[in-house]
């Protein structure tokens, strides 16, 4: 798995991803799918819980605020 963040730091699906999850990477279409039912991906978003950040201060902190995503260009002035 490349670039995941962040997406997967704010509730995006691939923070709901477990062990043992079939993961189908289509580069080609710049499309990810977990095959796990909606049913069970509801109960993963309704129990999630978003993990604390890395850093609490300083650049990295500021950084991790602002960041656009890789696909946007990971600017931080949008």
């Amino acid at each position: 798995m490349g670039h995941v963040a962040p997406e997967a730091q704010v509730g995006g699906p691939i923070g709901m991803v477990k062990d043992g999850d079939i993961i189908t990477i289509d580069a080609e279409n710049l499309k990810i799918t977990v095959d796990v039912s909606e049913e069970e991906m509801q109960r993963r978003r309704e129990a999630w819980v978003m993990p604390p950040f890395k850093y609490t201060r300083g650049t990295m902190m500021r950084y991790i605020r602002t960041v656009a995503s890789a696909q946007k260009g990971c600017v931080t002035d949008e």
